[in-house]
């Protein structure tokens, strides 16, 4: 793996425990087929916390809702994906966010392209979302945007490497133009070395945004090579695939420990870069997870 270098000792210095400290900062991502986990993130999460809901299927629209409200009524932040391409037209997307303002007093969104192979409706970009106008009328206040440090195949294979900073640049622009708070959430990887290397070059072309890093939460080989796969995560899974060449360790249980203290490292002693904080999915499951969490926070 493309290591970090341990903390400094000024940085060091400043804390007991700088991942425990990083890690209190932490989102985590649920859909809403998994609302009965809200009491488990509650017990794990400060009150206020962001807690991302995903759109994996488009037909679990009202499952989405649901959860956001359940969320906002246990004192958590919500925060609902709004994939392009599961809105039909601009009628679909205002009722939408209507519903998550309604419901659930949302302020926060996360607008994304969505990784259906076809539109559903007119979309398919986060951009023709974004220029709809619907947001701002329905009082939404700061947008995340989709960020991936390690490519995303669905559009390099098309549009080629460089459309992922053009359309970064061009959401960004959006923001800025239109006075919206907004953060960069990525895709989940393994090392902090392609991340380090991603948010300079953001910020060389002028991108400023607060980056939240996916993390794969605590969770076997076999289930962290099977998302990898799925979500087309680059050079650092090889790291994982490696391990899964060994079948004995197919079944071993990987923590992240070590790449949230690499984003620490960078956190504390890089600033300029704009790591925000860790975002986590639970792939291993949320037991895995709130356990291995509450073995690293401050206490």
């Amino acid at each position: 793996m493309n290591a970090i270098t341990s903390l400094s000792p000024v940085a060091s210095a400043l804390m007991e425990n700088p991942l425990g400290a990083f890690l209190a900062k932490a989102s985590i991502e649920i859909t809403g087929r998994q609302v009965d986990k809200v009491p488990l993130i509650v017990d794990l999460l400060p009150k206020g916390a962001s807690v991302f809901v995903a759109l994996i299927d488009a037909a679990d629209l009202h499952g989405q809702i649901a959860a956001v409200a359940a969320l906002r009524k246990a004192g958590l932040n919500p925060i609902p994906h709004i994939p392009a391409r599961f809105v039909r037209d601009v009628n679909d997307l205002t009722e939408r966010l209507t519903a998550f303002a309604g419901e659930a007093g949302v302020t926060d969104v996360l607008a994304l392209g969505g990784g259906a192979p076809q539109p559903i409706g007119q979309y398919h970009a986060a951009i023709q979302i974004l220029k709809t106008g619907a947001f701002q009328k329905v009082g939404i206040r700061r947008i995340g945007l989709a960020g991936h440090p390690e490519g995303n195949p669905d559009i390099t294979k098309t549009h080629g490497e460089a459309m992922l900073l053009t359309t970064l640049k061009e959401k960004d622009a959006w923001l800025k133009s239109n006075g919206i708070a907004g953060f960069i959430a990525t895709q989940f990887l393994f090392d902090a070395g392609p991340l380090a290397h991603w948010a300079s070059m953001l910020r060389a072309e002028g991108i400023d945004l607060p980056i939240h890093v996916g993390v794969p939460g605590p969770a076997t080989i076999k289930t962290l090579v099977k998302y990898a796969a799925m979500c087309g995560v680059g050079n650092s899974a090889r790291f994982i695939r490696k391990q899964a060449l060994n079948v004995t360790k197919l079944l071993t249980v990987s923590e992240p420990t070590e790449f949230v203290d690499q984003l620490a490292t960078l956190h504390f002693d890089k600033p300029e870069l704009g790591i925000a904080a860790p975002h986590l999915y639970p792939f291993g499951g949320f037991d895995k997870l709130s356990a291995w969490m509450k073995a690293k926070l401050p206490r």
